[in-house]
């Protein structure tokens, strides 16, 4: 209906001067007292056969319609093979259209290679920066102090910033690493647990961490950085008490699914900011209060979590701590 609407709109010019035509021979022919007659059978006979012309013309412009519609669901590379033009207007416009695609893929050539420089550039840049921070580490370990813990902390910091800035670069890219396959949960979970051990003494936080006993089909590396995003979330937020990792088995009609469940007695998180968490750059009353925030490792965490095809969910009140669930797909016992 919309085609026909916007058909006829399109011809209402040639039917007005059409109509026109045959009211100014009507009024002539009335003016002369000549019979009406012979004006209207012509004029009928030239409806006939101007309303088969549009039938057959409203047939072609459906085809072509028809046509373009199947292109626009296309990708712009494969959008090449458009209706044959039909007048001066139509050859103008397919013109600019193809000029405007060959632009299109000359700016996303040059993106690629600029993007593709900027991820070869970082990776250098975080190999060569964890020389010196290894190095710093290694010297650190053999000296038993306070003020040595305090900066091995500060540079498992700094080395979780990098592997951040790394993480956010590839996220888009098409040499993402990912290996997907079966992995023992726990040995994804011991690791970033350990990572943060020297926080958990400093901070006199109790553990809550019971080997699981699952395999997940996920990617070790990349569930581990989630992993660490969340624990280090929890330990910055938390000054007393306790943080939990559990399982917890969900069941989404007849499938069950494995949810890794990181609980904390921190600060907790308002209840209007828990909607936006997960977005990129925001951080919440909590990020506004803490300056050093950047609003990215969450927002790192989801996208990371929904190309692995998990999913990441938060549920928090003020003073009640938070609960950050990670639905995975169906657990295998072991």
């Amino acid at each position: 209906m919309n085609f026909i609407i916007g058909y006829f709109r399109q011809r209402r010019k040639g039917i007005f001067i059409f109509c026109l035509f045959c009211l100014v021979f009507l009024c002539a022919f009335l003016l002369y007292h000549l019979p009406a007659g012979a004006v209207l059978y012509p004029a009928f006979v030239c409806a006939v056969l101007g309303l088969i012309f549009l039938i057959w013309d409203m047939r072609r412009s459906w085809q072509r319609h028809r046509r373009l519609e199947e292109l626009s669901r296309l990708p712009s590379v494969l959008q090449k093979d458009f209706p044959k033009p039909v007048s001066a207007e139509d050859r103008d416009y397919q013109q600019i259209i193809s000029r405007l695609c060959e632009e299109q893929k000359q700016l996303e050539t040059q993106m690629n290679l600029r993007y593709s420089d900027m991820i070869d550039y970082y990776t250098v840049w975080v190999h060569q920066i964890k020389t010196p921070i290894a190095s710093m580490r290694l010297n650190l370990q053999s000296q038993d102090s306070e003020f040595a813990r305090r900066i091995l902390e500060d540079l498992m910091r700094i080395e979780q910033y990098v592997d951040m800035v790394l993480g956010y670069l590839r996220l888009d890219s098409d040499f993402t690493d990912y290996v997907i396959q079966e992995y023992e949960l726990d040995d994804i979970v011991k690791p970033a647990v350990k990572k943060f051990a020297g926080q958990f003494i400093r901070k006199k936080l109790q553990l809550d961490y019971r080997p699981l006993h699952t395999k997940v089909v996920t990617d070790e590396k990349w569930l581990q950085f989630v992993l660490e995003q969340v624990i280090s979330n929890a330990l910055k937020y938390t000054e007393a008490g306790r943080i939990t990792i559990e399982m917890e088995n969900e069941t989404d009609g007849a499938e069950d699914r494995a949810v890794l469940c990181i609980r904390d007695t921190g600060i907790g998180i308002a209840p209007e900011d828990i909607p936006r968490i997960f977005e990129k750059g925001y951080t919440g009353y909590n990020g506004r209060s803490d300056k050093k925030a950047s609003g990215i490792g969450l927002y790192l965490c989801r996208r990371i979590c929904s190309n692995l095809g998990h999913t990441i969910t938060a549920n928090s009140s003020l003073e009640n701590g938070t609960v950050i669930r990670i639905r995975m797909g169906e657990p295998t016992r072991c």
